[in-house]
């Protein structure tokens, strides 16, 4: 039986959500253990990769499982009295032919940060950026909406060959002492969010030019190579 599974994780305690060879200390080496641990030897797919530090309140998985497991509330309950850092916040029977990567139609990520110093109780999960216009950041953002190919807005990946991507929404609004930028997509391609991001605070804060961003979406020449801090962002929702 295929399994469906809404997951939430502090992306602090890992090295990211694929697995690696540098390190086991992944969202998925954590899965594959508590599953294992359980006589579930299966493979476990991702909607998306997040980065190290960077965390999901909507993260969907795939798993199989074995024929003697069959009572998915047992498993949830399984699971979560073993692992760390990690919820399961529902899990489902799914059709056996169902992939979370190539069967979601959108995904939304979710960037919170402060202008003020971060506390040491937040700086895990929250970016800091100095005083910025609102109204140029609106800006910045919006020019990413649309198909585009965001080749020298994402990091370099040999098994990426498609660079194009369709951003439908993007957004920004404050919350107290919190700023919140919300991007939607069909995929997103690797560090893609946090790279937007800092080249839109970039503007935002007079150091680069909307010719500039204009100009590296463009493909024409990339003048933003640094990415936003991994700690404000959260892979928030999958839809399909």
């Amino acid at each position: 039986m295929r399994i469906k599974a809404t997951i939430s994780y502090d992306g602090s305690h890992f090295f990211g959500f694929q697995s690696q060879k540098s390190s086991h200390d992944t969202v998925i080496d954590s899965l594959k253990a508590a599953l294992k641990s359980l006589g579930i030897d299966s493979n476990i797919v991702g909607a998306g990769r997040t980065d190290k530090g960077v965390h999901a309140t909507n993260q969907i998985i795939s798993f199989d499982l074995p024929h003697f497991w069959n009572d998915t509330v047992k498993l949830k309950k399984e699971l979560d009295q073993k692992l760390k850092y990690i919820k399961i916040k529902k899990i489902t029977a799914a059709d056996d032919n169902f992939h979370p990567r190539f069967d979601a139609k959108k995904r939304e990520y979710i960037y919170i940060f402060k202008t003020k110093s971060v506390n040491i109780f937040e700086q895990n999960y929250i970016g800091y950026y100095s005083n910025f216009d609102e109204q140029k950041l609106k800006s910045a953002l919006k020019i990413f909406e649309g198909l585009h190919d965001f080749k020298l807005f994402c990091k370099t990946d040999e098994n990426q060959t498609n660079t194009m991507c369709t951003i439908y929404k993007t957004g920004y609004k404050k919350y107290k002492n919190y700023n919140l930028i919300k991007i939607s997509a069909n995929r997103f391609l690797r560090s893609q969010v946090r790279m937007i991001v800092e080249a839109s605070m970039k503007y935002a804060m007079d150091q680069i030019s909307l010719e500039m961003l204009t100009q590296q979406l463009k493909g024409d020449k990339k003048h933003s190579t640094t990415l936003a801090p991994p700690s404000g962002l959260y892979l928030s929702k999958v839809i399909y």
